[in-house]
């Protein structure tokens, strides 16, 4: 099965190839407008007809702490009937393949889906553990989480300690896919499963990082 991953497009629609399933992990909506009714009309008028045109066999996605008007206003689109699958700490069963979609990230105080490490344990904690494919905005511990401090200069590792331990008692768990993190990008491996920050923006906010493929066994 041939899965495309993207995560942050931030209004940004890329080309897709064709695929089984394709994947967007969070920040949908254009990054220079956080407006509740801007962003409603956006995801009706332009994120639904390019879902409509993508040419994959089903689509599943999240939001993300950008994505405003899911947190504060979903009654803005509850009449959109999705051209694919929307999770919000909820789970899907397609083609045999167990999805399981949370918005979630690391405390960012003003932002929508982003808690305490102690709040992150309850939101993990509701995963079902037959989950295979978990769907997360933000990363876990060690894997695509790192940042060069504005202070120090440091790198910093801000992903979730809290995600990182859930992963352990997820047995039949094969891909976590991601993205939050922008200088991220990329693909890695914990304990046999594949970990991918699917982020499609740099840092800078330019669309350049490559959608991801992986090919999975359902």
């Amino acid at each position: 099965m041939r899965l495309i991953l993207t995560s942050d497009l931030h209004g940004h629609l890329p080309d897709i190839p064709p695929c089984d399933l394709l994947v967007i992990a969070g920040d949908l909506c254009p990054i220079e407008d956080h407006d509740i009714l801007f962003q409603a009309n956006w995801l009706r008028h332009e994120f639904v007809p390019w879902m409509q045109n993508v040419p994959a066999r089903q689509t599943v996605f999240i939001a993300g702490n950008h994505d405003f008007v899911f947190a504060q206003e979903p009654e803005l689109i509850s009449d959109i009937e999705w051209p694919g699958i929307y999770l919000q700490d909820s789970g899907c069963t397609w083609e045999d393949l167990k999805i399981w979609g949370t918005p979630w990230a690391n405390e960012l105080p003003g932002w929508p889906f982003t808690a305490s490490e102690d709040k992150l344990v309850d939101i993990y904690d509701e995963i079902p553990p037959s989950t295979q494919i978990l769907i997360v905005h933000g990363p876990p511990h060690g894997f695509g989480d790192e940042v060069i401090g504005s202070v120090t200069g440091d790198a910093l590792l801000v992903g979730s300690q809290a995600l990182s331990k859930m992963l352990d008692r997820l047995p039949k768990l094969q891909l976590v896919v991601f993205g939050h993190i922008h200088e991220g990008a990329g693909s890695y491996e914990r304990k046999g499963v594949k970990l991918i920050n699917a982020a499609l923006m740099n840092v800078e906010y330019e669309p350049v990082q490559p959608l991801r493929v992986v090919e999975l066994q359902s």
